[in-house]
């Protein structure tokens, strides 16, 4: 499955999952309720994903942890705050690095519509 088939039903979940819930619980009720939809779409998905960072040749086991990683492939973030900042866009892009991963989804589950907090991410800087 590609990436645009993967994302296309992240979105379509969290859109639903937004019209069913809407704005106003924890990121935690989001993320563990999109996990089982896409558990249900027959989807491979990892929640609280650790990260390592290796710096000076040292491993950092768990440096960070990536809230959904679907298919092994697309990184998750989600987010339930009023704005989405910088800073949000650039935690998906350091974990996309550090996981040498493609692409990321930022959905922000606070916004009056999903579709305004769904943010897609590309990782420029893939190393061969």
């Amino acid at each position: 499955m590609q990436h645009g088939d993967i994302s296309g039903i992240v979105i379509e979940e969290a859109i639903e999952i937004h019209r069913a819930l809407g704005p106003g619980l924890f990121e935690s009720v989001y993320e563990t309720v999109l996990a089982g939809r896409l558990e249900a779409r027959v989807l491979t998905v990892q929640r609280q994903v650790p990260v390592p960072i290796i710096f000076d040749d040292q491993v950092f086991e768990a440096a960070f942890k990536v809230d959904i990683l679907v298919e092994n492939t697309l990184v998750l973030e989600i987010k339930a705050v009023e704005t989405l900042s910088k800073a949000h866009a650039k935690q998906v892009i350091t974990y996309l690095r550090l996981m040498k991963q493609p692409v990321g989804l930022l959905l922000n589950f606070s916004c009056a519509t999903m579709v305004e907090g769904i943010r897609r991410i590309v990782n420029n800087h893939l190393t061969a």
